[in-house]
């Protein structure tokens, strides 16, 4: 195990994209000191934050000397540091089973539904515009019957094993049917769904209440 000084997370914990870095870590049984930045934290525009991140955005890890940004980046860097064998398959060919829903959920699936949270959940109800909330919830609709199709044929999106692409695409689905919303609910996404509940990383870190967000266009 790491020493818990060796590894640093920046983030909020309400932040979609540091949840996943937050699980990744438990996952992998990782030690870590978490400080939380951004939003109501604030933080961000700090010069030594800058130097980390130039762009100013969490999650940020620093891992001894070394700094990576972009959730999906540091969920593979974590993997393939210190996941040989468990998150971080060393055939390329196997691995990319994993990594084509990574960046599937990144170009798709993430956007959509943080649109859909956003426009929804996060908007007052005044300021809703229902025809992009339905445009938005179609667009999901779409996703989730994909995700569905996949899970048919397996427990996982990668095959017979939990893998960072399960943790990429899955991390939108607590509040994406909790959020008071009327969605589909595909019956094999529940059932991975539920898969994913029974780990402890995902309890911990993404089963989370979010009633905070609600309403609320501040980050």
């Amino acid at each position: 195990m790491t020493n818990k000084n060796d590894i640093t997370i920046w983030g909020r914990r309400c932040s979609f994209n540091v949840q996943k870095v937050l699980w990744t870590l438990d996952e992998l049984g990782l030690s870590y000191r978490h400080i939380d930045a951004g939003g109501a934290f604030g933080g961000l525009d700090e010069p030594a934050f800058r130097a980390m991140n130039p762009h100013g955005l969490v999650p940020v890890l620093k891992d001894g000397e070394h700094i990576v940004w972009e959730s999906n980046t540091i969920l593979r860097y974590l993997a393939a540091r210190y996941g040989v064998g468990t998150l971080w398959d060393e055939n390329p060919a196997r691995r990319s089973l994993a990594d084509r829903w990574i960046d599937w959920s990144a170009s798709g699936l993430q956007p959509s539904f943080l649109r859909l949270f956003w426009g929804y959940y996060r908007t007052p109800a005044e300021q809703r515009v229902e025809a992009l909330l339905d445009t938005h919830r179609k667009e999901c609709s779409k996703h989730f019957r994909a995700l569905d199709a996949q899970l048919e044929q397996q427990p996982y999106l990668a095959g017979e094993s939990f893998t960072l692409a399960d943790i990429a695409a899955g991390t939108c689905l607590h509040r994406y049917f909790n959020m008071g919303l009327e969605v589909e609910r595909p019956a094999h996404v529940l059932a991975w769904w539920a898969r994913l509940q029974q780990r402890e990383a995902f309890r911990k870190n993404v089963a989370l209440p979010f009633d905070a967000l609600f309403s609320r266009l501040a980050y």
